[in-house]
């Protein structure tokens, strides 16, 4: 079992498998993103250093995620799907962090105001056309980073407070100081999971509802999420 007792409250923590789910990204880019890997090249074998310093150390001797990580590694994902080399990737991961301040220099509101001229720098050392593409196309930057800012909440200090996966509308939220940063109904606290699960033993919404005392809408998402991340 794990000792949550050694996890910060305002973390969150996630397993690998549970981080893959959440981001949609494999466990084992995932584990070379946080870990790095080896990697032949003619007779030599190198090491290719891992992107960022995770904020958990393992449990068990199996990798943890916080909940930082989780935002991180969606944004690198982004990146990437949309053509900008992995080497790129890492020499603008790394200029962002040195330039902001943070581990986790994405999931910093400052990325918001600053990100462009930090990539641009970056892409244009690289000579990396598909970054240099994303960052001079307002329109293109915009459909890559805007999905994710209108799901995320930042607090006074620009960093980040919580992630709606749903939309802010919607009931479900991931907030580290709560449950572990588990998937929850925002109003009661319950977990999405509870909820999703109670509705199979149940007839209706209603009388999930009824029975743990929350608001249909609350039950209703939270079965909605949890089979978007059975999907």
């Amino acid at each position: 079992m794990n000792d949550f007792s050694v996890i910060p409250v305002n973390t969150g923590i996630y397993s690998l498998s549970e981080a893959a789910k959440l981001t949609g990204v494999s466990t084992s880019r995932i584990r070379r993103w946080l870990k790095g890997y080896d990697f032949r090249k003619g007779k030599s074998v190198h090491h290719s250093n891992s992107i960022w310093e995770g904020q958990l150390k393992p449990l068990e001797n199996k990798i943890s995620l916080g909940f930082l990580d989780l935002i991180e590694i969606r944004f690198v994902e982004a990146f990437l799907a949309a053509g900008v080399s992995w080497k790129t990737m890492r020499l603008a991961h790394n200029r962002a962090r040195k330039q902001i301040g943070s581990e986790h220099p994405f999931c910093s509101n400052q990325f918001v105001t600053d990100g462009r001229k930090i990539l641009l720098q970056q892409a244009n050392e690289s000579s990396d056309q598909a970054l240099i593409d994303i960052i001079t196309n307002q329109q293109e930057f915009r459909r890559i980073v805007e999905p994710f800012l209108k799901e995320l909440e930042f607090a006074k200090d620009n960093q980040l407070a919580r992630w709606w996966p749903l939309g802010k509308e919607r009931a479900v939220v991931l907030d580290p100081v709560r449950n572990f940063g588990q998937p929850t109904a925002a109003s009661s606290g319950i977990p999405t999971q509870v909820l999703a699960r109670s509705l199979k033993a149940n007839t209706s919404i209603e009388a999930v509802a009824r029975w743990y005392e929350v608001q249909p809408d609350e039950v209703r998402d939270a079965v909605e999420f949890e089979r978007r991340l059975a999907a």
